[in-house]
Order: C-alpha cells, then sequence, then structure tokens
C-alpha cells in the first residue's frame, strides 16, 4: 500500500461512512480499482481508519455527549445485538468482505429500498408524534440496534440500517441520523479493537512482539488514513443531515442502484473484480 493508496481510501471512507451508501461496500471496490493487494494490513487499515471518521462525531455532536448517563445506556442497549452477531459470524463476516459481487447486490438491493424509504416513512412533527430530538427508549433503541446487525453484510450500509430502523420507531429523519452516528462510535471502536487484537494475535504466533507490530511506514499510513478520513467525515456529517432532512433519500437509492447496477454488468461481462 502506497500513500497514495491510503490518501484515497480514507477519503472514500471520510464520504461514505455516514451516508447510507455503504463505506465498507465503496472501500472493497476503490481498493480493488486502485490494485490495492488484500494482505493482512491492507485488510486492518480499512477497519482502523473508520477510528478516524467516527471521532468526527465527538467533534461535532460533543455537546450531546453532556446530556445524562441514560443516553449512554440507550446506545449501549442498541450495541450489544451486533456484538453478539459479529462475534458468532466473524469468519462468514470476513468472507463476504472479499466478495465484490455480494457489494453490487447489496448495493442494488438496497438503492431499491432506499426509493420507498420517504413513502414508507414520511416526515413528520414532533405533534404528529416524531422525536424532535436523538432521543429514543430503551425498547426503540433496542429495535435500531437490530436493524445494525443487518449491515454485517458489506454493500448494505450500517448507516442506512440503523436510520431505517430509527425511522421505524418514528424518529424523524434528522434524529435518526444523528442516532446513528452515535451508535457508530461503539461499534467502530470495537471492530478496530478487535481487527487490532487479531492481527497482533496473528503476528505475535509468528514471534513478532507487540512494539514491532507495525512497521516505521505503516505507522505513518495508518496516521495519514485516520486524519485525512476524519477532516472529510466532518464535512460529510454537517453535509448530509441538512440534506436528508429537507430532501430524504431517493437520492442515495438511485446512487446505488446505478453504482451496484454497473458493478453486476462488468460482473456479468467477465470483469474479474474480486480482490487478491
Amino acid at each position: 500500500m502506497t500513500y497514495w493508496h491510503a490518501l484515497l481510501l480514507a477519503i472514500v471512507e471520510g464520504l461514505t461512512e455516514f451516508l447510507p451508501v455503504s463505506s465498507t461496500g465503496h472501500m472493497i471496490i476503490a481498493s480493488q480499482l486502485l490494485g490495492v493487494a488484500m494482505t493482512p494490513f491492507a485488510k486492518l487499515f480499512l477497519v482502523v481508519i473508520q477510528l478516524g471518521a467516527i471521532l468526527s462525531v465527538l467533534v461535532v455532536y460533543w455537546k450531546r455527549f453532556f446530556q445524562s448517563f441514560d443516553f449512554y445506556l440507550k446506545l449501549l442497549v442498541a450495541f450489544l445485538p451486533i456484538v453478539v452477531v459479529g462475534l458468532l459470524l466473524k469468519k462468514h463476516i470476513d468472507a463476504l468482505l472479499e466478495s465484490v459481487t455480494t457489494v453490487a447486490v447489496m448495493l442494488l438491493l438496497g438503492g431499491v429500498v432506499l426509493l420507498f424509504i420517504d413513502k414508507w416513512f414520511p416526515q413528520e412533527s414532533p405533534q404528529a408524534g416524531g422525536h424532535p430530538v436523538t432521543n429514543p427508549s430503551f425498547k426503540e433503541a433496542l429495535f435500531i440496534g437490530l436493524f445494525q446487525c443487518i449491515a454485517v453484510v458489506p454493500g448494505v450500509s450500517r448507516s442506512a440500517a440503523t436510520i431505517i430502523g430509527g425511522l421505524s420507531q418514528k424518529l424523524t429523519r434528522r434524529a435518526a441520523a444523528e442516532f446513528a452516528f452515535f451508535l457508530a462510535m461503539p461499534t467502530m471502536a470495537a471492530a478496530a479493537v478487535k481487527d487490532i487484537y487479531d492481527y497482533y494475535k496473528e503476528a505475535h504466533a509468528h514471534g513478532v512482539e507487540l512494539g514491532q507490530l507495525f512497521s516505521g511506514e505503516e505507522i505513518k499510513l495508518l496516521v495519514l488514513g485516520n486524519v485525512v478520513a476524519f477532516v472529510v467525515a466532518l464535512l460529510a456529517i454537517r453535509l448530509f443531515v441538512g440534506f436528508v432532512a429537507k430532501y430524504g433519500f431517493r437520492a442515495f437509492g438511485i446512487y446505488r442502484i446505478i453504482v451496484g447496477g454497473f458493478l453486476l454488468l462488468l460482473l456479468g461481462l467477465g470483469v474479474n473484480l474480486q480482490l487478491v
């Protein structure tokens, strides 16, 4: 992996982490187009730079993190389902992460769903039963967390799944999107820590000590990736919330259908898009 690869992948991560278009799917596609070999470090890089992206949530919404202890308990309730699913299905999930076909199909199907989301869950005013703030009940938080589990399939989009979960619980578009952002923090942090631990465990089995886990070059790549992902995600969050609150999700559905359909067309023509 070169610095150029790291820069472009971090931009893709920052742009797509909080949009309902699947950041994982886009990074898999970008890795293939850039010719990045999926070495153990490259796979780890794609996960770890998500830390930079989710840090932007803390910066944008820092006041929300002083709301109440109740807020953290609700995040915990929403977070627990993905922990269980992730631990039980990790091997299957890792296998799917190398499949561009899976990403293409999920992008297409998810796009079709997003075309109808605004009709299924029309924007409600607070007086009509919507939530004007990001404060679901514990039951609603759990339900949103169950929706997040769908996103273990690459191409589904964690953001899309959790936002739809929030909308199904009568949260407004803005509230559903913001709760999805908050939930991303423990989810992505846990994924990064788990992958770093697995990476260390594998390296240690081959005699590599903790201090030698990353070369100086790899540390620079990780720093670059996280900084760029943070800056780009900071801008993406601000733009996305305003856009979706005003216009809804149809544009993202159309985008997903175009990208997923194009990938399936290439695969159908025999173009090799599988990761190496």
